[in-house]
């Protein structure tokens, strides 16, 4: 199935990826018309800014609401870009169309929660309004969760989706904000590959110094465009400032940017090979985790004294484990070998803590 497409982002000649670009929240008027005018003059036609904010506690910013829809509209009589903004409520739908504006996109927070997204759509599809909305992926690793916001969307009828990838919630510790987790959306891509799909730097890594390389990996794995975050003045940003850059830094990453070419209907062979290669990054990644709590478990039992194999237990987790694999498509005996020599490791990992 062809790649769905929507009419102003880019040129069908243009390899160039689309850029949704603008600051994490509209703060004053002023703000908003200097960033818009950078960007513009820079290039960019797509400006985005949040006009309501979740927060995870009360008392920060919470955006300047539906105020800041006249700023928008400023924006695209003065400059000419089209303006998106973030939506969580069928009150946020209603103004946002009422006011003109050109894209919508739906949060993490909003995306993980069905009955939010299930509002959205039934608000749109009252309006009548096939306007363009992308989806950020939920908080967790959830693919099933994401789709499922896709798919409610879709049933209202809206037929200009598109996916944006920002990293998942994690405890671990990471030099990321979110955790990039490729993997995600890579599934998400090979289960909708009509799907247009962005990724969001800005949230991935949380600095200004990670948005360049996320960008790169996003265009490495045939991701058709970005939406990240720009300031006129960043360190004065009043949310996000750490992850925000200046309109004439974004050019410069997006200058920067190698963009692979390939088929119209398959990615290129490089394209592929760097797909592997960064789901083997993560999986060694992973590993080395794993095995850093199996390092943790072997001291646990020498300090209590407890056996390092436990039969009864690794046989119900391989068991488990195989039948998941075989759920998603995987040959259960090549999961098994695998397993059995990830257990072997681990219990090698706790033998050395038992002889220290």
């Amino acid at each position: 199935m062809e790649k769905l497409r929507f009419p102003f982002f880019s040129d069908a000649a243009d390899r160039r990826p689309a850029v949704i670009a603008g600051p994490c929240s509209a703060e004053t008027e002023e703000q908003t018309l200097d960033t818009a005018r950078q960007l513009v003059a820079a290039g960019f036609r797509i400006f985005r800014a949040g006009l309501w904010k979740p927060r995870t506690k009360p008392g920060g910013f919470e955006g300047v609401g539906a105020a800041g829809i006249a700023w928008l509209q400023r924006v695209k009589r003065e400059t000419g870009m089209y303006v998106a903004t973030e939506v969580a409520t069928r009150e946020h739908v209603a103004a946002a169309l009422e006011g003109g504006i050109d894209l919508l996109w739906i949060g993490a927070r909003t995306s993980a929660n069905p009955f939010a997204v299930q509002e959205i759509a039934d608000a749109l599809q009252v309006f009548g309004a096939d306007i363009p909305v992308l989806v950020k992926n939920p908080v967790s690793p959830d693919l099933e969760l994401w789709i499922g916001a896709i798919e409610r969307l879709r049933n209202a009828g809206l037929s200009r989706l598109g996916a944006i990838h920002r990293g998942f919630t994690s405890a671990e510790k990471s030099v990321y904000r979110n955790l990039p987790m490729w993997s995600v959306p890579i599934e998400l891509h090979r289960r909708m590959p009509q799907l247009p799909l962005f990724c969001d730097p800005s949230h991935i890594g949380g600095r200004r110094d990670a948005v360049a390389p996320l960008a790169q990996q996003a265009m490495d794995l045939g991701f058709d465009g970005l939406i990240v975050e720009a300031h006129a003045y960043p360190d004065a940003a009043w949310s996000d400032k750490e992850q925000q850059v200046t309109p004439l830094e974004l050019a410069e990453i997006c200058r920067r940017l190698v963009v692979r070419e390939g088929a119209e209907t398959t990615e290129s062979l490089d394209s592929l090979r760097g797909e592997i290669d960064k789901l083997d990054d993560c999986l060694l990644d992973l590993l080395a985790r794993r095995m850093h709590v199996a390092r943790d478990i072997g001291r646990y039992k020498k300090e209590h004294a407890m056996p390092v194999l436990q039969a009864a237990r690794y046989e119900a987790l391989l068991a488990r484990r195989v039948a998941q694999a075989e759920e998603l498509g995987m040959d259960g005996g090549f999961m098994r070998r695998v397993l059995q020599a990830v257990h072997e490791e681990s219990v090698r990992q706790q033998m050395e803590k038992l002889d220290e």
